[in-house]
C-alpha cells in the first residue's frame, strides 16, 4: 500500500466510525477503502478486495441502470467526480458479491485538501430497497 495524504488517512478514519456506507478512491480512481456498512451492501469485505483500480471496482459489482443495461465506468458518479472534480449523484442497481441485487442512490464528492490539492473522491450510498 502506497503512502497516503494525511487528509485521506483522516477521511478513512472518519468513514470507519460512520454508520453510512462510504467508498473512498484516490485521484487516479484507485480504491483506497470502503467501510463496514459498505461491506454489507457490496457483499465483500475490504480486506478481501484491498486496493483496486477503477476498471476492477467498477465492474466487480455489475452496475446497471433501471432497465438492466450495464453502466460503463464513465457513467458512475464517482468516476464523474474524479473527471470533473465536482459532486455527482445517480441511482443504479448493483449485484453484490453475495448475489443480491440492490438499488442504490449514490452521492459523490471530490476530496480537496489543504492548498486546493485534489485527493480523490468519496461516495456515500444509500440502499433504496426496491429492486428491478
Amino acid at each position: 500500500m502506497s503512502q497516503k495524504e494525511l487528509e485521506v488517512i483522516l477521511t478513512r478514519q472518519l468513514a470507519s466510525y460512520l454508520a453510512m456506507p462510504i467508498f473512498l478512491v484516490d485521484p487516479d480512481g484507485l480504491l483506497v477503502f470502503y467501510n463496514e456498512p459498505a461491506e454489507a451492501i457490496l457483499g465483500l469485505r475490504f480486506e478481501e478486495t484491498g486496493e483496486l483500480g477503477v476498471a476492477e471496482w467498477s465492474a466487480l459489482f455489475s452496475p446497471t441502470d433501471a432497465h438492466g443495461a450495464a453502466l460503463s465506468p464513465e457513467a458512475l458518479p464517482l468516476v464523474v467526480t474524479l473527471r470533473t472534480r465536482s459532486p455527482a449523484h445517480r441511482d443504479f442497481w448493483i449485484t453484490g458479491q453475495d448475489g443480491r441485487k440492490r438499488h442504490l442512490a449514490v452521492t459523490t464528492l471530490p476530496l480537496i485538501g489543504q492548498a486546493a490539492r485534489f485527493l480523490g473522491g468519496l461516495a456515500v450510498f444509500w440502499e433504496l430497497g426496491d429492486g428491478p
